[in-house]
């Protein structure tokens, strides 16, 4: 796996760091790949309960390498995207995928099927800010600065965030976001709905809200991300039916037995 992500696992928690620091974890080619290879490389893990992504250094990810805007503005080259030479995030969709590199970078904490949790410092503009959409719960410090850059420099987003950003703040408010690139700092993403609450040593939290779902049922964990997961794409029908399947599934289970003789004798569980 790149540098450019470490990935290190411990008592089920996966703790993922964007790892460039000198740039602010800012994206180029690289570093697209290197991010949604460590998602990637967590699906099948079964050792794998819950995820913390963060950025190492000052900032989650100031979003696109200022070279790669420079170099736009010098050679007018539209097609590039911005990004390096065979990663770029406005090409063609992914082999068997819904979603492009820099998509993909995004959305493949939305596929694992255990929490994610964002741990959000210093900065996460642009593209930085639509990777901070991907995780399930995102925990900020109160001075970060998130914006949906990308009118700055004359853009749409393109990495996802028509998908992931209207469900938290409702459509007016992410047309706001757009048309503007209004700077938002912590305290007002938790006020609009972009992130779940504010902590001063967010990487902390987040491990510590990691711990305790970790110490859950896996089986019913897994089955609740699919179950609210699923609100987007089910019809009301198919809610209540996933919810039946899920249930079903779960009743009887040794894990599901494991948590109620766990709490029953007053110990922790020993799920498999």
């Amino acid at each position: 796996m790149s540098d450019r992500v470490l990935v290190t696992i411990e008592d089920g928690i996966a703790d993922v760091r964007l790892n460039r620091p000198e740039k602010l974890n800012a994206l180029d080619g690289q570093m697209f790949k290197a991010i949604a290879d460590a998602g990637e490389s967590l699906k099948e893990r079964s050792d794998v309960r819950a995820v913390v992504l963060s950025g190492a250094g000052r900032s989650f990810c100031a979003g696109l390498d200022f070279a790669s805007f420079q170099a736009m503005g010098d050679s007018g080259d539209s097609e590039s995207g911005g990004v390096d030479e065979g990663a770029s995030t406005t090409g063609n969709t992914l082999e068997g995928r819904i979603t492009h590199m820099g998509q993909q970078a995004a959305w493949v904490w939305q596929e694992l099927e255990v929490p994610v949790i964002g741990a959000i410092t210093g900065h996460a503009l642009g593209g930085g800010f639509q990777i901070a959409m991907g995780p399930d719960i995102r925990i900020v410090h109160p001075d970060t600065k998130m914006s949906v850059l990308e009118i700055r420099w004359g853009l749409v987003p393109d990495m996802g965030a028509s998908v992931l950003l209207p469900p938290l703040v409702g459509l007016d408010v992410a047309k706001e976001m757009y048309f503007t690139g209004k700077m938002i700092s912590g305290t007002e993403a938790v006020e609009l709905g972009v992130a779940t609450r504010v902590d001063d040593d967010p990487h902390t939290a987040a491990l510590e809200l990691a711990q305790e779902i970790a110490s859950k049922n896996p089986d019913a964990i897994r089955r609740m991300k699919d179950i609210l997961n699923g609100l987007s794409t089910r019809n009301t029908a198919e809610r209540f039916a996933a919810e039946r399947q899920h249930i079903g599934a779960l009743i009887g289970s040794p894990n599901q037995t494991e948590a109620v003789a766990a709490f029953f004798e007053k110990r922790p569980p020993e799920f498999d």
